[in-house]
């Protein structure tokens, strides 16, 4: 460990970090660009097999940034994207950003740095940044934003130029340090312990603008919200955004221990689709899909007497079709997602005749994350961590998501030599309780 990371676990305060030089090179989980053809032929893209956890260079700073000593961070599903080099190689959106001018060009290396999430303390703020300090507690939003296109200021993801921190960027934050833009950062709920901190943003927020916002669905009480994997990162979150609204969330799962964990979650209504017939991760065909939506609109009507108002799909191909069905007569369809493929087909029909909408939706704007942040801070919100490992593991963490075996998010321990650290409000964190703040923790791998 550097002297740097050495001092901040010893309690230096923000004098002492700005003493100690940034370290020339950072332990990161990252991806090579020489491996981009290793899975050619081979039907499963194991992720433990392109993660690399080594030594990579610390890039320079630029004016409008910062440093962040990442304490913990999480896998979320953009991370296995990028690790089997599919729907395409991330190497290609580096290249295609590094051609921009600027600082944009350190960004296209022979390495990428993954990772969308992270807690930690800011190090290092570059020439510009004026609200962020070193000794900082802070999330890092998974947005990057160019401040000069003029979409940006209407609502930062209309922006052409948007990307996905760790994803469509470098210097992400599966590491021990992450450079990120000062417009990234938010204060890290106190309560919060690093891992539970880092696992929030990229998917809360998500499902925030999704469901709350005027940019989404636009929950209001009373209504009642099916929710396709409603264990999963953003799932989950979306069960507690409805009960706040004073919603009905309908949660769909794919197991009874599954269904066991989102009643701890207070969904109102637990459906496990292989209860009442519902297929795996293919497509139906035309008429399958209309006769899974007759026999999920049933039990919803069953168990609520409504159909749904809206549906919260992330789930993509295998889900679509049933969901544009099942939605009432001028209902909403959100999406942000296609984790089982983007080729959607659904019957039109049931779409513009009974004048339902199709929202499209796309991570938060800064605005949206930090009111969905303050949820968090004021204990309104509460994680979904269910497992932790240290980053020397994190291509089983990977793993782990990558074969749906998890449930919530799966967190990864940077910095932190352990879990547990980091809660600078014992108080909040006292009169919450553990088991509020972490419903899923108690999940057992073996029987989801």
């Amino acid at each position: 460990m550097d002297a740097l990371a050495e001092a901040l676990l010893a309690g230096a305060g923000p004098d002492e970090l700005e003493r100690h030089a940034l370290p020339a090179e950072y332990l990161a989980a990252h991806l090579r660009d020489s491996d981009v053809d290793m899975f050619a032929g081979i039907e499963d893209r194991d992720v433990r097999k392109s993660l690399q956890v080594g030594p990579v260079p610390m890039p320079e700073l630029a004016p409008d940034e910062v440093v962040v000593a990442v304490m913990a961070s999480s896998v979320n599903y953009n991370t296995v994207w990028s690790a089997t080099f599919e729907p395409k190689p991330t190497f290609d959106f580096l290249r295609r950003y590094g051609r921009q001018r600027g600082d944009a060009a350190r960004h296209d290396l022979p390495h990428h740095v993954l990772g969308s999430d992270a807690a930690g303390v800011v190090v290092r703020v570059g020439a510009g940044v004026r609200r962020w300090k070193a000794g900082d507690h802070v999330v890092v939003s998974c947005v990057q934003v160019d401040s000069e296109e003029p979409a940006t200021h209407a609502d930062a993801m209309l922006g052409a130029e948007q990307r996905i921190w760790g994803y469509e960027t470098n210097f992400g934050g599966l590491a021990h340090y992450s450079v990120v833009r000062a417009s990234q950062l938010l204060p890290k709920p106190g309560h919060l312990t690093w891992e539970e901190a880092a696992g929030v943003m990229l998917t809360a927020a998500t499902s925030y603008r999704m469901l709350v916002g005027d940019n989404g669905a636009r929950v209001k009480q009373g209504d009642i919200v099916l929710i396709w994997g409603a264990t999963g990162g953003l799932g989950a979150f979306a069960v507690q955004m409805v009960k706040n609204a004073g919603g009905i969330p309908v949660g769909v799962v794919g197991s009874p221990r599954k269904a066991e964990l989102l009643r701890r979650l207070g969904c109102d209504v637990v459906i496990d689709r292989s209860e009442i017939g519902l297929g795996g991760d293919s497509a139906p065909g035309p008429e399958r899909t209309i006769e899974f939506g007759k026999a999920l609109g049933r039990e919803i009507r069953r168990q609520v007497g409504e159909d749904p108002h809206i549906v919260f799909d992330y789930i993509g191909r295998a889900t679509f079709g049933i969901s544009v069905f099942v939605v009432r007569r001028g209902g909403t369809v959100v999406t942000c997602g296609s984790s089982t493929g983007y080729d959607h087909h659904y019957d039109n029909r049931y779409l513009w005749m009974n004048l339902k909408r199709i929202v499209g939706s796309h991570a938060a704007n800064l605005q949206e994350q930090a009111e969905c942040n303050r949820l968090f801070q004021l204990g309104h919100l509460s994680p979904i961590l269910s497992e932790v490992y240290p980053l020397a593991e994190v291509g089983e963490a990977a793993r782990l998501v990558q074969e749906n075996r998890h449930t919530g998010k799966v967190g990864v321990l940077c910095l932190a030599p352990e879990e547990g650290l980091g809660v600078t409000d014992p108080a909040l964190r006292a009169r919450l309780g553990d088991e509020r703040i972490n419903p899923l923790r108690s999940t057992s791998r073996a029987a989801v």
